[in-house]
C-alpha cells in the first residue's frame, strides 16, 4: 500500500499544499478538487490509485492548506489558478497527466488541457461541466447576476457561502437512505477553512469568474474534436447544479466510459 504523503511546495511566492502517492515513474494522475474542498476529497483513493500512477493532488490557491491571499494579492480567476498549477507542475517535475475534472477544478484543468494538448493523457470527468445544456433552470438568476453584476441581482442569488451551504454541497438533493454516508468533518473542514479572513470574497470571486468558463464552451468542444483525449465520465444522479448525460455530447467523438453513481454534486 503506497501512503500518501503531505507536503508543501513554494510556487511564484505562494505556499502550495499536496498529497502524493505513487512512485514518479508512473503515469501521473492530477487530481483537482471543487468547491469548497479541497485535496481532502482524495484521502481514500490516492493509496488504490497509487498501485498504478503517481497521484498529486494540490490544494488550490484559496482552499485547504494552500496559501489564501485576499482577492486584492491574487488574481483569483479560473486563468490564473491554473497559470499556478502549471508552475506547480513543473516545481514536481510532472510532464504528461491524467486530469480530473471537478466543479472548479474543470475550469482550471481545462485551461491546462487547452494550453498543452500534448502533456494530457486523458481526462476523468465527474460532475464537471462543460457543456451549456448542463446548466438548468436554476442557474438562470445566477446568469442574471452574471450579465448586470448590480446589488439587485446580487441579492437573487441564494444564500450559499455560510456554514449551511457548505454542508448542502454534500447532502444536498441525496437520499434519507444515502445521507448518512457522509462523514460531518468534511464540510465542518471546509467551513473553518472558508471563515479564514477575507476567503468568502475568494470564493465569491471565484463564482462570479465560472462565467469566463462558461463562455469557454464552445472553445471546450473544438478541443476534444481536435485532440480527441480519451474521456472516463462519472456523474451523481442526484447532482442539483449540473445537469447529466449532456457532457456525452461533448467527449463522445472519442473513447468514453460513462458511468452514473448515486452521489449529489460533490462526490466525496
Amino acid at each position: 500500500m503506497h501512503k500518501p504523503r503531505h507536503r508543501t511546495v513554494e510556487v511564484n511566492g505562494l505556499e502550495i499544499f499536496y498529497r502524493e502517492a505513487g512512485s514518479p515513474d508512473l503515469p501521473c494522475v492530477l487530481l483537482l478538487h471543487g468547491f469548497p474542498s479541497s485535496s481532502h476529497t482524495f484521502r481514500h483513493v490516492m493509496a488504490p490509485l497509487a498501485e498504478v500512477s503517481r497521484v498529486v493532488a494540490p490544494d488550490l490557491p484559496g482552499f485547504g492548506f494552500s496559501a489564501a491571499p485576499r482577492v486584492d494579492e491574487y488574481d483569483y480567476t479560473f486563468a490564473h489558478l491554473a497559470d499556478t498549477m502549471e508552475a506547480f507542475l513543473d516545481r514536481i517535475g510532472v510532464g504528461e497527466f491524467f486530469v480530473y475534472l471537478h466543479d472548479f477544478g474543470a475550469p482550471v484543468g481545462y485551461h491546462l488541457a487547452t494550453r498543452h494538448p500534448d502533456r494530457i493523457l486523458g481526462l476523468i470527468v465527474q460532475n464537471g461541466n462543460a457543456h451549456e445544456d448542463g446548466l438548468g433552470s436554476q442557474w438562470d438568476v445566477v446568469r442574471d447576476f452574471w450579465a448586470d453584476p448590480s446589488e439587485a441581482n446580487r441579492a437573487k442569488l441564494p444564500e450559499w457561502l455560510n456554514f449551511e451551504g457548505t454542508r448542502e454541497q454534500y447532502l444536498g438533493g441525496l437520499p434519507e437512505r444515502v445521507r448518512d454516508l457522509h462523514a460531518p468533518e468534511s464540510w465542518h473542514l471546509d467551513w473553518e477553512r472558508m471563515s479564514r479572513p477575507g476567503n468568502l470574497d475568494v470564493q465569491f470571486q471565484l463564482f462570479t469568474d465560472y462565467a469566463a468558463h462558461v463562455a469557454r464552451f464552445g472553445e471546450l468542444a473544438r478541443y476534444h474534436r481536435t485532440h480527441r483525449p480519451p474521456c472516463l465520465v462519472f456523474w451523481g444522479r442526484h447532482d442539483r447544479v449540473h445537469h447529466r448525460c449532456h457532457q456525452v455530447d461533448t467527449v463522445r467523438m472519442n473513447s468514453l466510459a460513462l458511468i452514473y453513481g448515486k452521489s449529489s454534486h460533490d462526490a466525496r
